[in-house]
């Protein structure tokens, strides 16, 4: 939802609210298992069950990139919150008590208003630097929608406060694939977070008897 309102917001405007300089873009190869982005491991190695990805063109394959880095980002955010917040709270006076997944009611409807804007602001970005603008004099192109950027290499807005991405080849593919593996795992463990607490309404390190 708050997607779709990024996108709304950047069609009303004139001109882009960011300005974002995409970074050139793995070269893919057409012949290569997933056009060659990087996400392949021994393990289960080309994983495609479904054959999703025989008949996909190089953009749509892109995309799903670009889905997957963001879910994992948030899966790992999500997954590392459950088992701080349900420790650690100090916001709003320690009225938020008991599992994370029954927190999202005792939470003030004022953070919620800010945290949307925060989102919207940081998905209007994200947008500005990877996605292909769809509008022209003409109205709007429906060939342009939902694509990314030719130069644009999915995941990468640019944001490097610490300086930490390689600039040698090999080692950045190795960080990527880390940072998707972790996605991964993290989407799930935040998936089976959510499912167990719905079940026993137990905090998480409740099962492993650990007190913090």
């Amino acid at each position: 939802m708050l997607h779709t309102v990024a996108v709304s917001m950047l069609a009303m405007a004139g001109k882009p609210m960011f300005r974002g300089k995409a970074k050139p873009a793995t070269k893919v190869v057409s012949n290569e298992f997933a056009y060659g982005l990087v996400g392949v491991t021994d393990f289960p190695g080309e994983f495609d069950p479904a054959g999703l990805l025989k008949t996909a063109p190089e953009s749509t394959v892109r995309l799903w990139r670009e889905a997957e880095l963001m879910h994992g980002r948030v899966g790992m955010l999500a997954a590392a919150g459950f088992l701080v917040q349900e420790n650690y709270h100090p916001l709003f006076g320690g009225a938020v008590t008991g599992p994370a997944i029954d927190h999202i009611p005792q939470i003030p409807p004022f953070f919620w208003a800010v945290l949307s804007f925060g989102i919207g602001i940081a998905e209007s970005y994200r947008i500005q630097v990877g996605w292909a603008d769809p509008r022209t004099s003409q109205g709007l192109d429906s060939k342009q929608q939902w694509k990314l950027r030719d130069d644009y290499e999915p995941g990468d807005v640019g944001f490097d406060p610490l300086g930490l991405k390689p600039d040698d080849v090999d080692e950045l593919k190795a960080l990527q694939l880390k940072e998707l593996n972790n996605g991964r795992l993290a989407m799930l463990a935040a998936a089976g977070f959510l499912a167990q607490e719905t079940v026993d309404k137990q905090q998480i390190l409740e099962h492993l008897n650990i007190q913090l």
